[in-house]
């Protein structure tokens, strides 16, 4: 089994068939078909080529295409190599861009509020999306803190993951969600 598969077995024999109405079922299994299939083959971001694991709702005109191209900066997604040249050449960004909160060596953690860096947080969990299957937020960022980890050298902080945090949230939950790129997994 993968851990897709055990994780839905276990949700669907620990879920009381009370718990969900139809429209609720309904409404999941039209998410499952709707994205079962990866839209995005590959992903370019700075050095690294990553294949990735799952559907991630990029706009219609960059989901069509099997690599997207990730200025590992500003994380803003191209179709085409050439184009995210282009940018690289005119963009100034160099970290993320929230304040540095800690810094140990060559790894560095920012603090970004979701509301004044929506675009920046939306990418990046579009970014994550393609390799966290039950991740749902996409859009709606105003109301979570974001901690960016990253790798730093002489060029500026390279992503290699994040958690994410509710401002407020009423039910004490702490931890909303958390992501390592693949390439930093399992490092020590």
């Amino acid at each position: 089994m993968t851990r897709t598969q055990k994780r839905r077995h276990d949700e669907i024999n620990t879920t009381m068939p009370h718990e969900v109405d139809s429209t609720t079922a309904a409404l999941e299994h039209e998410r499952e078909q709707a994205t079962k299939v990866k839209n995005i083959q590959t992903v370019e971001l700075g050095e690294f080529e990553m294949d990735t694991w799952y559907f991630s709702p990029y706009p219609e005109e960059f989901s069509k295409c099997d690599k997207l191209y990730i200025c590992e900066f500003c994380l803003k997604y191209f179709r085409k190599a050439k184009t995210l040249d282009r940018h690289k050449s005119k963009c100034e960004i160099r970290h993320p861009p929230g304040d540095e909160i800690y810094r140990h060596e060559n790894i560095s953690m920012f603090e970004i509020d979701g509301g004044k860096a929506k675009i920046y947080c939306q990418s990046l969990c579009l970014l994550s999306k393609l390799f966290l299957d039950h991740k749902t937020l996409y859009y709606d960022v105003e109301p979570f803190n974001f901690y960016v980890m990253t790798e730093v050298d002489q060029r500026g902080c390279h992503v290699v993951g994040y958690f994410s945090k509710e401002k407020e949230s009423p039910d004490d939950h702490n931890l909303a969600c958390i992501m390592v790129l693949p390439p930093h997994q399992r490092k020590r």
